[in-house]
């Protein structure tokens, strides 16, 4: 299986809520992403809506001919925007409601009956759930217990040390993604992955079945436009 791109929006949403009215227009730009060439659309909606707002969701699930990736906090306001939506995918975040981004993974031991409870929702409604973690085995093998069908490896560590030791930064995602793969997970990545370090780790984890990239896609734009882009980030996924 080929490894996807899915481009997050939430950078443009923040910069249109910077200024009022509707420009970027976010259902606009993601229908351009996927005209690009992306093949899913992540958004992740916070309670305080300062980037992604609730009605944003909606619209998009309305023009999203890819996958569509919801991710974030399993709060009771989450969980029925998703069920409402039914995207394709949602990952599940442990990231509180002030958190500037994403900073770790889910502990799956200690919030294992917490996890099952939610994902047996999603399951049953026919949504793939994927569970937000650490590059560790352990965590990987307690997200299996949880009936989610993927992970999403937290790439933030691999980011900082790719520049120092890049074998040094990918060794723990390897381990993490040979064991997903013996288990029956498959594996997503997302969180500070750049055209500088996407395709070392595309080429060297197993089992690698999507990338959701945003806050780097959105700045690299601003240099070389949307579309160029996209394209740039989908070659390093295809060298």
């Amino acid at each position: 299986m080929s490894c996807k791109l899915s481009v997050n929006i939430n950078k443009i949403a923040t910069l249109r809520n910077a200024r009022g009215g509707n420009l970027p227009d976010v259902t606009a730009v993601a229908k351009d992403c996927e005209r690009f060439g992306a093949q899913g659309i992540t958004v992740h909606p916070r309670p305080d809506e300062r980037h992604i707002r609730y009605r944003d969701v909606l619209e998009l699930s309305k023009v999203v001919t890819t996958e569509f990736n919801i991710e974030g906090y399993p709060s009771k306001q989450f969980i029925d925007l998703v069920l409402s939506v039914k995207p394709q995918q949602v990952t599940l975040v442990p990231d509180p409601p002030d958190a500037i981004t994403s900073n770790a993974g889910w502990d799956t031991v200690k919030h294992a009956s917490f996890l099952q409870e939610i994902v047996g929702e999603f399951n049953a409604a026919g949504i793939r759930t994927s569970i937000f973690v650490n590059p560790d085995v352990i965590m990987v093998e307690n997200a299996v217990k949880c009936n989610c069908k993927r992970i999403e490896l937290y790439t933030e560590d691999y980011a900082n040390q790719y520049n120092t030791n890049p074998f040094q930064a990918i060794a723990p995602y390897i381990a993490a993604a040979s064991r997903a793969g013996e288990i029956g997970l498959e594996v997503n990545a997302g969180h500070d992955l750049n055209l500088t370090n996407l395709h070392y780790f595309y080429k060297m984890i197993p089992n690698l079945v999507e990338v959701s990239i945003g806050h780097a896609l959105i700045c690299d734009a601003l240099y070389y436009g949307l579309q160029n882009t996209v394209q740039m980030y989908l070659k390093r996924l295809a060298e």
